[in-house]
């Protein structure tokens, strides 16, 4: 089955939504919005602390637990994960997925070690890049430091230490509802044999059947698309089937 994922990227304890990682802007409260989308048929929400990293320190632990006290749904929280702690915490506050990308840039035992003490289930490793000169080049920090990694070689590299889940967002597509890089997305899928969760540019309906039927993936999020109110979940969800994509509905 597809899924369906909306996300909450969370700045000073408020949804925001910009382009290409840059000009965020306020796109609503976050329990208000979680309780809509659980509501709403999603499949997971992703809750993104998105200055954490760069900001050197955790996830605010009380925003986590308010939005897992309002949903039914499974629910992956990232932002300033760096140690076994910070995803303990996490996981008492009621978070189901815990998605860790700086800290494993900087230093890619943590996904082995977060394997090993909380199982491949519940580790997601966030891949943030962008294309340059014909090369997909990895970021950190909230998009803001540019690495030495790429981004094929880093996923299989993120597979073989035992990552269950690959969360790719493309900052080339971000926020510019232009659908998302499928060219990517469908090699990504052929590098790897974990489920590969689609991120960055949805726009219409069109591209989350473009993101499973052309790029493969596992799964499809979305933020500004549902938070501005240009379509709904189930709305997704019906074109999906219609289109012949197994997709669980509720």
């Amino acid at each position: 089955m597809k899924r369906i994922i909306p996300c909450l990227d969370v700045m000073n304890g408020r949804t925001v939504k910009g382009i290409n990682f840059t000009n965020m802007r306020d796109a609503g409260n976050i329990v208000e919005l979680a309780a809509r989308y659980s509501a709403d048929g999603a499949d997971e929400l992703v809750f993104l602390d998105i200055t954490a990293s760069a900001d050197r320190r955790a996830t605010m632990p009380v925003w986590v637990e308010r939005v897992a006290a309002t949903i039914d749904i499974p629910f992956i929280v990232g932002g300033g994960v760096s140690c076994e702690k910070d995803v303990e915490t996490l996981l008492l506050r009621g978070a189901d997925k815990v998605s860790v990308n700086s800290a494993a840039l900087d230093d890619p035992n943590l996904i082995n070690r977060l394997v090993r003490n909380f199982g491949n289930e519940r580790v997601v490793v966030a891949i943030d890049a962008c294309q340059e000169e014909g090369v997909w080049r990895v970021y950190s920090k909230g998009g803001q430091t540019r690495t030495d990694r790429e981004l094929f070689e880093w996923a299989a590299e993120v597979e073989a230490r035992g990552g269950g889940e690959i969360l790719f967002t493309s900052m080339d597509h971000d926020g510019t509802n232009r659908g998302f890089a499928c060219d990517a997305l469908a090699r990504l899928s052929e590098t790897v044999g974990i489920p590969v969760i689609a991120s960055g540019g949805a726009g219409a309906l069109s591209d989350f059947y473009d993101a499973f039927a052309l790029g493969h993936a596992a799964a499809a999020l979305a933020a500004g698309i549902f938070h501005d109110g240009h379509t709904t979940i189930r709305e997704v969800k019906e074109y999906l089937i219609n289109k012949g994509v197994e997709i669980s509905w509720t």
